[in-house]
């Protein structure tokens, strides 16, 4: 089994309960919730102009590859209603593989760990409740390091 770190937002309608039933939705695909953050408000990050967001994280076990564990974010994201429209845009659910184990991948479609993690507040605020000795493998620094530095984006 696989330790995974999934961030979660929301934007769109009731915020707060797009971000509980996606968790909810995500137990339903066999995915072992472990951890759950605490719900965060926080600003947009990339277009500004849009409603504030709710983040948090979760920590979970499974045994699906990292493009099965995508592949059933994105079936969950597309079955609560959201649609791309604009980059970085408004959202009803976004769903975000952050770590997968201590897994390196570097493909057009999959990126582990998420690329920009390290440069999003609204990432590792959450993130670090959960798992703040979470070795970044790349970086090789812990989440809560890498919140403590300051936010560049």
């Amino acid at each position: 089994m696989a330790i995974v770190y999934i961030g979660i937002g929301s934007n769109i309608g009731n915020r707060r309960a797009n971000c509980a039933k996606a968790i909810e939705e995500l137990k339903s695909k066999g995915i072992t919730v472990e951890k759950i953050s605490s719900m965060h408000e926080t600003e947009p990050w990339g277009l500004k102009e849009q409603p504030k967001f709710i983040n948090m994280a979760v920590e979970a076990e499974t045994s699906m590859s990292p493009e099965e564990l995508l592949s059933v974010l994105k079936c969950v994201e597309k079955n609560m209603g959201r649609e791309d429209a604009v980059k970085w845009g408004p959202r009803i659910i976004d769903l975000d593989i952050l770590f997968y184990d201590d897994v390196v991948i570097n493909m057009e479609h999959l990126q582990i760990p998420h690329p920009l993690l390290h440069k999003r507040d609204f990432v590792l605020l959450p993130l670090s409740e959960i798992a703040p000795d979470k070795l970044h493998p790349v970086l090789k620094k812990t989440v809560i390091q890498l919140k403590e530095e300051p936010a560049c984006d």
